[in-house]
């Protein structure tokens, strides 16, 4: 039985294949391996190493986003990071760890870092050096795929396309400064500053190898924290540009903040997507959900994306003598 799908789908599908094909086979291809995060204000230490340990709280948080809901095997993001502040030497760093993992189609992404930075005091604000350490691991289950030869969207042999399950990991290094200050911050990082080039093989296998190139992507992040006189409210506006050095993107969000309690905010991918953003603090906990709405071709087969986040954040004391006890979550 023939499975049929509309022709969008097709092409997406085909579109896919021939990119994965093309990013494996062609030794100087590269590709980008970062998620898209729409509530990236929350996680900006996922782009920029030195965001990391600039507050006296142990952060964590985790998240997921489900993108162009309606379209099978569509990208699912999932992400969990922690950062905290030491002093070391008498000289405060910072360190975080994240984890992320990704899947988009018969293609799936891991990527593993441990973060460090260095801070100083600049201009009545703290400028942090950070870098990242950790391991890319590239996948693609070959075994799955099927390229009907009786279409035009397809080639029913191509050798470039594996036929078997591959994989294979690489050194990923990233390099961030990151400038917080009580009216603003601002960042600008690269990751994948090495290019990690990825050799794919099937396990236990001597055949065919397969290139993945992770391109270098130059990010810039700015925000602020605008107190409304005489009310409840802030007004958090922020920024973030990328690119790889062949496409860039740009977005903008504008949220409010009432009480430190609840916030909603709107945001704006260029050509990509309007976003509508929620969120919601008590005590030491946060949860965000934001829902984009594509504004390209892709809307005519996507429902749009879901992205939700969950947080938790333990006051720390940072002097020689721990004067105060930690708070902390209970597991009854």
């Amino acid at each position: 039985m023939r499975l049929h799908v509309p022709t969008l789908y097709r092409k997406i599908y085909a579109a896919a294949a021939m990119c994965m094909a093309f990013m494996m086979c062609v030794p100087e291809a590269e590709a980008q391996v970062d998620a898209q995060f729409t509530q990236y204000f929350e996680v900006p230490a996922y782009y920029n190493a030195g965001a990391i340990g600039n507050t006296d709280y142990l952060r964590i948080r985790g998240g997921s986003r489900m993108q162009w809901v309606g379209i099978p095997k569509a990208p699912k993001t999932f992400l969990a990071a922690a950062d905290m502040p030491l002093k070391l030497l008498g000289k405060r760093v910072g360190v975080g760890l994240l984890v992320q993992q990704e899947s988009m189609g018969l293609y799936r992404n891991f990527q593993i870092g441990a973060q460090a930075a260095y801070k100083f005091k600049l201009l009545k604000g703290e400028l942090s050096i950070g870098l990242q350490l950790g391991m890319i691991d590239e996948g693609f289950k070959g075994s799955q795929v099927v390229l009907p030869d009786d279409d035009d969207y397809h080639q029913g042999s191509d050798e470039g396309i594996p036929t078997n399950d591959v994989h294979g990991t690489s050194l990923d290094i990233g390099l961030g400064v990151f400038y917080t200050h009580r009216l603003f911050w601002a960042g600008l990082s690269v990751t994948h500053l090495n290019e990690p080039s990825i050799t794919m093989t099937a396990d236990g296998s001597e055949s065919r190898e397969y290139e993945f190139k992770a391109g270098r992507v130059l990010y810039f992040m700015a925000g602020s924290n605008i107190p409304i006189k005489n009310t409840l409210f802030e007004i958090q506006p922020s920024v973030m540009v990328k690119s790889d050095f062949t496409f860039t993107v740009a977005e903008a969000t504008a949220r409010v903040r009432y009480n430190k309690f609840l916030t909603a905010g709107l945001g704006y991918r260029y050509n990509d997507a309007v976003s509508l953003i929620l969120g919601a603090e008590y005590k030491d906990f946060f949860i965000g959900y934001s829902y984009d709405y594509s504004i390209s071709e892709i809307s005519k087969a996507s429902n749009g994306s879901h992205e939700i986040w969950a947080g938790y954040k333990l006051k720390l004391d940072l002097g020689e003598k721990n004067k105060h006890r930690h708070k902390n979550i209970r597991i009854m």
